[in-house]
């Protein structure tokens, strides 16, 4: 007990390191929750469920942008309608060999499978959705019983996150909740202290507070293969009585952490096209507040009441009837404010026009319209598809590549391949990207020499 409790006072030393580096993002998250993605604004304020969380947003153009922009992603990068990734042999040689690329066509086809029949689909769409608003993407992969494998969109607020050297994301510490009784089936009567089986005999729906850490293991036992010398090291603590509840490992990471944009200087989490527009953001819900209480005021305007001659109340509803002192000429008159809502327009399709820039909307659009050319068309493919060409290189390395090798490795535990065959099992397989945006940036290559084709035509006919 006293080893466990060492390693627990050791974690929570350093989810408390992990817990202040991150406090400087939170206040700026929880801005972005609030104006952009209400429904997870749930990061330094702490909101009952069924709670209205709107009470600041006066324009939605900004929310209606992200979720644009993130199920933009998710067709150009993991349509599960076309395929979006495929496998190919590392030697060239193999590539001549028919059984050696038929074992890899079935291959692919029980990976398609498996992401189908898992609730890839809608996790995934929350994770991009998480890259737009926040910057930074939690995606936690495991095995499933009952489809294989299982993936989980956590949230930013429970996340801290930490790189190694080459700058990717190796350690992360969740912070989650649980039933009471959830806990005790999940661990066992025997890990657990006396207060939490207290409570759980008291209230089993009571909430329960845990911390799972994941982390690159240095010091391991490599001659080993036990839950305890795996790679990554999976942990879970109890923060109140400062126990270890369970130990063991993963063969690889199961989580997937890319970021949206990051700065060389800044570790862990990432920056994102909200955080470029939110001063937009926040001026555009300021205006349209004011715009609303202009037009507000010229529809239903103050009145001048003069002091003498009325009888009150002043009657304003429809067909309301006012008596004055008969022989007096004063009126009751309305208040000319002078408000040029025209103006207030102006500025505010300004700032949308900049939001809409900011998540990509025109190019994502193309603005279609009447006197577009074949030609124009391609060339602005070709110019949304550079837009988005950054992008789509750090996704492939901090996304697609570690979640397709994570559920390859799952399978291939699971023996859910076919035994490949004896002169290739040593041979390394490599990813190749065929989504529509991996296929649309190398369209240019191909136009470009369709283009020279036609200028040459002229001489092929001399």
């Amino acid at each position: 007990m006293a080893e466990i409790d060492s390693t627990a006072h050791l974690l929570l030393k350093r989810f408390g390191s992990l817990e202040a580096q991150r406090a400087t993002w939170e206040s700026h998250w929880q801005e972005i929750g609030d104006y952009v993605v209400t429904r997870k604004a749930d990061i330094t304020k702490k909101r009952s469920p069924g709670d209205k969380n709107t009470e600041l947003m006066f324009d939605t153009t900004a929310p209606l942008a992200a979720e644009l922009l993130s199920a933009s992603l998710h067709g150009m990068l993991t349509n599960m309608s076309t395929k979006w990734f495929s496998l190919r042999f590392r030697d060239r040689e193999l590539e001549s060999s028919d059984e050696a690329k038929e074992w890899l066509g079935t291959v692919e086809d029980v990976m398609y499978q498996a992401f189908a029949r898992s609730n890839f689909a809608e996790q995934i769409h929350e994770l991009y959705h998480d890259l737009i608003t926040f910057g930074t993407g939690v995606l936690f992969i495991e095995r499933d019983d009952d489809f294989q494998i299982r993936f989980s969109a956590r949230h930013i607020s429970e996340c801290y996150v930490s790189e190694d050297d080459n700058g990717r994301v190796d350690t992360v510490f969740r912070k989650f909740q649980m039933p009471a009784r959830a806990v005790v089936n999940k661990f066992g009567v025997e890990n657990m202290s006396q207060k939490i089986l207290k409570r759980e005999s008291e209230n089993p729906y009571e909430m329960i507070t845990l911390i799972h850490a994941v982390f690159k293991r240095d010091d391991r036992d490599i001659t080993k293969i036990d839950a305890g010398n795996k790679p990554f090291a999976s942990i879970y603590i109890d923060p109140e009585g400062k126990t270890v509840l369970s130990e063991s490992g993963f063969d690889e990471s199961p989580y997937c952490v890319p970021r949206f944009l990051k700065s060389s200087y800044e570790v862990g989490y990432g920056r994102s096209p909200s955080m470029v527009a939110l001063p937009d953001i926040k001026m555009i819900n300021v205006m349209s507040q004011t715009t609303i209480r202009a037009a507000q005021k010229q529809v239903d305007p103050p009145l001048l009441v003069p002091d003498d001659g009325f009888v009150l109340p002043v009657r304003t509803v429809p067909g309301g009837l006012n008596f004055y002192r008969s022989g007096t000429r004063d009126r009751i008159e309305p208040l000319n404010i002078g408000a040029n809502n025209v103006l207030g327009l102006n500025m505010e399709e300004q700032r949308r026009k900049a939001i809409q820039a900011a998540f990509y909307v025109d190019q994502l659009l193309l603005g279609q319209g009447p006197q577009m050319t074949a030609t124009e068309v391609v060339q602005r493919s070709e110019e949304k598809m550079r837009m988005l060409g950054p992008v789509l290189g750090r996704l492939q390395f901090e996304l697609l590549q570690p979640l397709i090798t994570r559920t390859y490795n799952l399978l291939s535990r699971q023996k859910a391949f076919d035994a490949a065959p004896e002169f290739m099992r040593s041979s390394d397989i490599e990813i190749e990207y065929v989504s529509p945006l991996a296929k649309a940036q190398r369209q240019g290559d191909v136009q470009s020499m369709m283009r020279f084709l036609e200028m040459l035509s002229p001489f092929a006919q001399i």
